[in-house]
């Protein structure tokens, strides 16, 4: 497996992680997330996907299950924001450095707020992007959420 700054970054932490590399995935029946899930043979609700929002006009990562949906009227009240809309691909790589799909919320180009959704704590270990299509790194959602500073709170619904 090939560092990225994903894993540089827990590295630098001395995080301990488990890289978990699968081979290229087709969104089918279901969503990508839980395509990528099946193809690391764990269960859904443990893989959660790192989406690049914009709050009140500052840019914020959301860490949500794969198989939710990110509510940004409660990521707005999270924050204590009056709005919260999706970040412009484009936009989310540039703030990153990572290509849309392979977004982690580690070892991003600009440390940007960060907030996870609670069932990230239901969990003994949780699957966020590695830093590339093709890798997830399994975390203790405790060391996520210490790491990257980030807050609780209910933000993904279904």
């Amino acid at each position: 497996m090939s560092a990225t700054p994903a894993t540089e970054a827990l590295r630098r932490a001395r995080i301990t992680f488990t890289p978990r590399e699968y081979p290229p995935v087709a969104e089918a029946v279901g969503s990508y997330g839980e395509a990528i899930a099946g193809a690391l043979g764990v269960e859904p609700e443990r893989v959660f996907k790192t989406l690049v929002t914009v709050v009140d006009e500052r840019p914020t990562v959301a860490v949500v299950p794969v198989g939710g949906h990110l509510s940004l009227k409660a990521l707005a009240r999270a924050l204590g924001a009056k709005k919260a809309t999706m970040a412009d691909p484009a936009h989310a790589e540039r703030l990153t450095g990572y290509v849309v799909g392979g977004i982690s919320p580690f070892g991003q180009k600009r440390r940007l707020p960060v907030v996870a959704d609670r069932s990230l704590l239901e969990h003994a270990t949780v699957l966020v992007s590695g830093g590339r299509r093709g890798l997830q790194v399994e975390v203790a959602p405790q060391d996520l959420v210490r790491l990257l500073g980030a807050a609780v709170a209910d933000i993904a619904s279904g």
